[in-house]
């Protein structure tokens, strides 16, 4: 077999993922490092167990616990495991539930190979932190999966899922224009929202939740201000303006509001809906959106965008020309590969971490792709 069947082949690919699992989950055990975010999630769920509080700093943890009073229910079936043997399970479900969202796509053989292994390096950053961001790049596409296949109770869970844990899944309602069944969908998202709201209440109680769930709202609204001039955070459209501007009076709201009417005006094309490659645009638009647009966007986030980047190149109905193959590489270096090895460190230090510019490739992409959904007929030729 040679290397160009190797990559087509989807065994192959199982594998090196398992592998990007495996060889970070034995170094932080064999090492005894400590593995930030796991601790928070583990935490979580003890936490709400024993009627503490969710929303503060604590020694074993060190940073903010930012997720909803449901996540620490989710939790539960892996913070009652050994330690190591619930982190290497998590590190799993990271891996293979966004995995299993690709595979199961509308997306071609060879659309699916060729975001499974341009994400591949986003992918292996959530994974060596432990963090979640994969998930909610499932969220979202099984989201869009399910509408496509007019399974809007499954659809409606997803997206009600992924708003009440981390509110990024709330930008599954940009496919609410295609569901066949609207009245039906926006009935099943009220249902599940309540639904999920109330959950965490009949195990760790109705006053303690509902004090969780204000404190949640404050510590999101604290957690914006900290992002705004963070190194690590606000890595996205807004954190390079703020940065590279250093001007903090300013509100978010100047580009955001902009942001909207743009992402929302191709939904003016109403004779577009038909087309599958408009749709799966639509798609590729939302999930670089939610981390161009965001103060909480980090760097493990950019498994949701360059998702986005890896269907907007592929799925369309025209041949790509150089110049968007050229953004795709410059995407490739500058968001993946910035902050790894391999990349100059003096320029990762004091040039695309400082302003974060790992965003960069990402909005001239966003900027193109509605562009093209303004312009462009997405009929299959």
């Amino acid at each position: 077999m040679n290397l160009r069947n190797k990559l087509s082949d989807f065994r192959v690919i199982c594998f090196v993922y398992l592998v990007m699992v495996i060889v970070p989950w034995l170094r932080i055990w064999l090492t005894g490092k400590f593995d930030l975010d796991y601790s928070i999630f583990y935490h979580s769920f003890w936490h709400a167990w024993q009627q503490m509080p969710l929303y503060i700093i604590y020694p074993e943890d060190d940073n903010y616990f930012l997720y909803g009073p449901l996540f620490p229910l989710l939790m539960a079936p892996l913070a009652v495991l050994p330690y190591q043997l619930g982190r290497l399970c998590w590190m799993l479900i990271i891996t293979y539930v966004p995995y299993w969202s690709i595979r199961q796509s509308f997306f071609s053989r060879s659309q699916q190979l060729f975001i499974l292994w341009f994400i591949a390096v986003e992918a292996y950053t959530c994974i060596l932190d432990s963090e979640s961001n994969s998930l909610i790049l499932a969220c979202i596409l099984f989201s869009f999966y399910f509408i496509e296949k007019e399974k809007d109770f499954w659809a409606a869970l997803l997206i009600a899922l992924g708003t009440v844990t981390k509110i990024y899944g709330i930008v599954g309602l940009a496919f609410f224009f295609f569901s066949c069944h609207k009245l039906k969908f926006a009935g099943w998202v009220v249902a599940w929202t309540i639904i999920l709201l109330v959950l965490p209440m009949l195990v760790f109680g109705v006053d303690y939740v509902w004090q969780e769930y204000h404190a949640w709202y404050d510590v999101l609204v604290h957690k914006n201000d900290l992002n705004q001039f963070a190194a690590g955070q606000n890595i996205s459209l807004l954190g390079i303006v703020r940065k590279v501007s250093g001007i903090a009076s300013y509100s978010d709201l100047w580009l955001i509001v902009p942001g909207v009417i743009a992402f929302c005006i191709p939904y003016l094309r109403l004779q577009q809906y038909q087309n599958m490659a408009f749709r799966e645009a639509m798609l590729a638009s939302v999930l670089m959106f939610v981390v161009l647009f965001s103060t909480g966007s980090e760097s493990y986030g950019y498994i949701i965008a360059m998702a986005g980047v890896a269907i907007w190149y592929t799925t369309v109905p025209w041949k790509r020309n150089k110049w968007d193959l050229a953004l795709m590489i410059f995407a490739f270096i500058i968001t993946s590969m910035s902050p790894s090895d391999l990349f100059p460190k003096q320029i990762w230090r004091e040039l695309i971490k400082p302003y974060s510019l790992k965003a960069l490739p990402v909005v001239f992409i966003w900027l193109k792709l509605t562009y093209e959904l303004y312009t462009r007929d997405y009929s299959s030729e």
